[in-house]
């Protein structure tokens, strides 16, 4: 076996549990005569399959841990020529790196226990985390004015690190190559008017260290306080407005845009000033696209959006 690439025929399938290989190396992270006592599959991701694990070491302390594998980003993809794990775009190593400068900062962000980026012991590309408390958010709507304080003053150590130049730049992941809107849409010319807007030159904005894919399950909570930040996979060198666009198009698809309004107001004042450009929200909401197969928006996602596009165009 190649240990830089692995075989596309022996990628697991997404959501398949830990592999006999994959579940050894776990244990000898710990050394000699360390077990596994509890194997979960954690909800969530597309591209990844995450694991609550518990190992016990030979002396008897416990570890919580999160077992996280790159799996091809489309489940079908494991039988299809020229198949991948990960790109330069989204890869274990960049993860890595984000989550060394993370170290740093004073949110609770997961520590890196282990690392297989190549796949060469496990079944896929996979890091070992260590595991957070708490569970995604759902508040009740008398609390969700100050879930969506504390989820703007979050960003505000994370873009303040050090180092951020180190990371990959923030791309788009719509290059606008393909003007097609979403199967679902109601107002076609809507979407377009977006993306003549969203091609023409990005406004001047400072870089940062962003988390480029921030909203609220990536976050987790317990007792009605954030417990920390997950999913670093797509941390980025990029302008602040894609952190906040990115909550903002997340909470418009799951509430509405007064929600989304809401949270842009939240991170001004927490920010001490924050003009949140539109551009950055339209660049947000068109990475939804282009749709591919099994991956449709619902005609509720693609209404509550368009109701969103209407109020940024």
């Amino acid at each position: 076996m190649d240990l830089v690439t692995r075989s596309p025929a022996l990628a697991p399938p997404v959501g398949a549990p830990p592999s006999s290989a994959t579940v050894r190396w776990v244990r000898e992270c710990f050394g000699r005569g360390a077990e596994i006592r509890a194997v979960r599959p954690l909800p969530g991701g597309t591209a990844h399959a995450n694991h609550a694990l518990v190992v016990e070491t030979r002396a008897g302390s416990e570890h919580r841990l999160v077992l996280r594998r790159w799996l091809p980003r489309d489940p079908l993809a494991s039988a299809a020529p020229g198949a991948v794990f990960a790109d330069g775009e989204f890869s274990p190593e960049r993860e890595i790196a984000a989550l060394t400068l993370l170290a740093a900062c004073e949110i609770p962000t997961p520590a890196l226990v282990a690392a297989d980026p190549a796949g060469a012991y496990c079944d896929a590309p996979a890091l070992l985390l260590t595991r957070l408390p708490g569970h995604p958010p759902r508040p009740a709507p008398d609390d969700l004015a100050e879930c969506l304080i504390q989820l703007a003053a979050a960003l505000l150590p994370v873009h303040a690190l050090r180092g951020a130049a180190s990371m990959p730049p923030y791309i788009p992941r719509n290059r606008l190559d393909l003007r097609q809107p979403p199967k679902h849409a109601a107002r076609p010319e809507l979407w377009e008017r977006a993306c003549e807007v969203a091609s023409g030159p990005a406004p001047d904005a400072p870089s940062r260290f962003v988390h480029r894919d921030y909203h609220p399950d990536n976050t987790l909570w317990a007792g009605g306080r954030l417990t920390g930040v997950v999913d670093w996979s797509d941390a980025s060198f990029g302008p602040v407005g894609v952190d906040v666009g990115q909550m903002r198009l997340r909470l418009a698809l799951r509430y509405d845009a007064s929600v989304a309004d809401r949270f842009r107001e939240c991170f001004d004042q927490v920010a001490g000033g924050h003009v949140q450009d539109p551009y950055w929200d339209l660049r947000c909401l068109l990475d939804l696209l282009p749709e591919e197969p099994g991956r449709v928006l619902s005609e509720q996602d693609v209404s509550r959006a368009e109701a969103y596009l209407e109020t940024l165009l």
